[in-house]
């Protein structure tokens, strides 16, 4: 019988979603036998949860952004594999990716995650230089993994030639759809009982779209006066954010919930979950959410529509950075509380039936298997 797969993790610092994806894969990994080791910066809560999990954890000191620590961060890398030797590196997110890749250059066999492409968040030259990088880099790696059909395809339009797995994000369902009810959650979290509740969650930066979210919201209170908004998050803009949402007459409205270990209860509390993104693979809040019966407000990047149900893009999708469009969406939904909750029971059964963390974690295994096998002349893009 063939020993079980040992397989390393690398995880960009600083990002809650992508922290979750792999505390989620890494404990579903584990339930199957596997060995797993993480590298990630110390003291996080993704190390606390990957632990606790059965998982091996590494400290890995890095910057988010490229820089003059690169050389240092890839050594670190170098260092874990050559003591680990794990059977395959996993690498999620752009900097990881960018690292990690150096590090072991093909010898070992790699799997790389974007999460989003790299080349989304920036324009120009810096945009020109990271598709240089996603195609040069693909000649190291054996298995590219996207959350989405529509980050596989940008990925192809911009150059990146390599073997393809399609795995969408998935999540506890289970977890997120039991626990204590709206009003209980609301009462542990000292919110409103009853005022209509739009709760954003995520990290506060461009990508995610809060500031589009705070243009939107005077809008959203003209036509239902005691609604309330929540971000939940911390990030590089939360004082950009607070000082824009304290320009307005609807700053009153606004809490800022800071970073939380857990975003299942403020799901719980909510009314409806919003996710005013820029750009996504696929976005991991909406799921949970709508794992906890919750509808959800989305912009049309790449995973939206594949992650909502048949039929809700008609209520639930809007243009990315249309403040009119995404305020219209979130208050029509709050008007029509009938059609809220219909929406968020078919959201519940469709996560239940398509988005289970567990037949995630189980692709991604099967992705491993094939890239630890005895290597060939690269085959057509597999998806999964």
């Amino acid at each position: 019988m063939r020993p079980p797969l040992t397989a390393l993790h690398v995880v960009q610092p600083g990002d809650g979603g992508v922290a979750r994806v792999v505390t989620d894969v890494a404990g579903a990994q584990v339930d199957l036998g596997m060995r797993v080791a993480v590298a990630c910066p110390p003291g996080t809560p993704l190390a606390t949860a990957a632990r606790a999990l059965g998982a091996d954890v590494h400290p890995w000191r890095a910057g988010r952004e490229p820089g003059p620590g690169l050389v240092a961060e890839s050594r670190r890398i170098a260092e874990l594999v050559d003591l680990l030797r794990p059977d395959l590196v996993h690498a999620h997110s752009a900097k990881a990716g960018l690292a990690a890749r150096i590090a072991v250059r093909g010898r070992v066999p790699t799997v790389y995650q974007p999460h989003a492409w790299s080349f989304e968040a920036v324009d120009g030259v810096t945009g020109a230089l990271a598709r240089r990088w996603e195609r040069w880099a693909a000649r190291w790696t054996d298995r590219v993994v996207c959350v989405s059909e529509a980050e596989r395809r940008r990925g192809e339009r911009a150059g990146v030639r390599a073997a393809w797995s399609v795995i969408h994000n998935g999540v506890d369902a289970q977890r997120f759809a039991t626990g204590p009810d709206r009003a209980a959650a609301r009462a542990a979290l000292a919110l409103p009982a009853s005022a209509p509740l739009v709760v954003c969650v995520g990290r506060l930066c461009r990508q995610k779209g809060q500031d589009t979210l705070l243009e939107a919201w005077p809008a959203v209170l003209d036509r239902v006066p005691h609604a309330r908004l929540v971000l939940v998050g911390d990030g590089p803009d939360a004082e950009a954010l607070h000082a824009a949402a304290g320009r307005t007459t609807a700053g009153h409205s606004v809490t800022f919930a800071g970073a939380v270990a857990d975003p299942a209860p403020w799901y719980r509390a909510a009314d409806l979950v919003v996710q005013p993104s820029r750009w996504e693979g696929m976005a991991l809040a909406p799921l949970e959410a709508m794992a906890g019966g919750r509808p959800v407000v989305l912009t049309d990047v790449d995973g939206a529509r594949e992650s909502l149900p048949p039929g809700h893009e008609t209520h639930c999708l809007v243009r990315p950075g249309d403040p009119a469009a995404l305020g219209a969406a979130l208050a029509g939904l709050l008007r029509r509380p009938v059609l809220r909750e219909a929406l968020g029971r078919r959201a519940q059964q469709h996560v239940l039936r398509r988005f289970d963390v567990r037949r995630a974690g189980a692709a991604i295994a099967d992705v491993y298997r094939e890239v630890t096998a005895p290597r060939h002349e690269l085959r057509e893009p597999i998806s999964q």
